[in-house]
């Protein structure tokens, strides 16, 4: 029998704390996930923080410092215009001073009241966190990197996997028996950590767009294109594994239901690789239209079903704002077993 998926708390439990904070990292940590994890940007100053985008201007109380009014920027970030606030233009202790705010308002009003209570955390903060968690546990919990943006920050002297690297080394985890797992949107800063590090390593991939890295490089292909059995034996030569949106694994119809298994983690598995996908939510907002219990958005619906949909193709993981959920569907499907 094969292991049982793991559950990795994506940003911690953000369907009930302020996502990337000390107490939804520890609710993870308490509700039973295996992994936690965070995204990681760099400030001025050239640490490791731990957000969603560098652009904070919606999920901090940035806007509301009058001293950082003039921070106010619009900048390319891989191609795209954003207006706003951006961690590389702040020092760590600037940063510190900000405060974190719900960045779903409209469908998490719950954490509405969380708002201005919780400081960002750098990403030596959330190592910490893991190993004082895992103190007296046999199985220790395993932190889930992301680098956000590797070829932007490098090209402005700030290369994320230094600072990424550093870090881990820091704290005694650039080994193999570490449980660390890195994962990348681009796939050349994954290759130059290949040779960096035994930690495992994973190829992000979306249903649209392609690694901005590759179209940095003029190279045309796409995420749908990566998907290939050619291609995905190509990644294998610096990956352990993958990372796709969930609709990538099992297709989704015109009315959006769930509509069968697209064979990707099948070849994946073939030529060696995990399959961690993304992003399981309880909310109607986010599941097929076939697991949705009412047009209210915010309302939850069926989501141990999609769970349980994705367990049975075989994937190796799944990413949840939910952990809790995640948790009791992995239960359920491993006692059906």
């Amino acid at each position: 029998m094969s292991p049982a998926p793991i559950v990795i708390a994506h940003r911690g439990v953000p369907g009930h704390r302020l996502e990337h904070t000390r107490p939804s990292y520890l609710l993870a940590i308490e509700q039973g996930a295996d992994y936690i994890e965070p995204d990681v940007v760099s400030t001025k100053d050239g640490v490791l923080v731990v957000r969603h985008e560098n652009e904070i201007g919606g999920t901090t109380d940035v806007s509301e410092r009058a001293q950082f009014a003039d921070r106010k920027v619009s900048k390319f970030i891989d191609g795209v215009v954003y207006t706003g606030w951006f961690t590389e233009d702040f020092t760590l202790e600037e940063l510190k001073t900000l405060r974190v705010l719900e960045r779903l308002p409209a469908l998490r009003p719950q954490n509405i009241p969380l708002d201005r209570t919780e400081p960002i955390l750098t990403l030596d903060e959330v190592l910490t966190i893991a190993e004082q968690a895992s103190q007296g546990r046999e199985t220790p919990i395993g932190v889930y990197i992301e680098t956000k943006h590797p070829t932007y920050f490098a090209g402005i002297g700030l290369d994320l996997d230094d600072l990424l690297i550093a870090d881990l080394e820091r704290h005694g985890l650039n080994h193999e028996n570490a449980k660390i797992m890195i994962q990348s949107m681009e796939t050349g800063n994954l290759r130059r950590l290949r040779g960096r590090t035994p930690l495992s390593l994973i190829q992000l991939m979306d249903r649209q767009g392609a690694p901005f890295d590759l179209i940095n490089a003029r190279d045309s292909r796409t995420y749908a294109a990566m998907t290939s059995r050619t291609e995905l034996a190509a990644i294998a030569a610096y990956a352990d594994g993958i990372g796709p949106n969930k609709s990538q694994v099992i297709r989704r119809d015109k009315k959006y239901r769930l509509a069968g298994d697209t064979g990707l983690v099948r070849h994946a598995h073939e030529v060696g690789l995990l399959v961690h996908i993304w992003t399981m939510r309880n909310e109607n907002n986010f599941l097929p239209t076939n697991l949705r219990t009412s047009r209210d958005k915010v309302a939850h619906g069926d989501a141990v079903g999609e769970y349980l949909a994705f367990f049975d193709v075989g994937v190796d993981g799944v990413f949840s704002d939910f952990t809790q959920t995640a948790v009791r569907a992995r239960s359920q499907w491993l006692g059906r077993r």
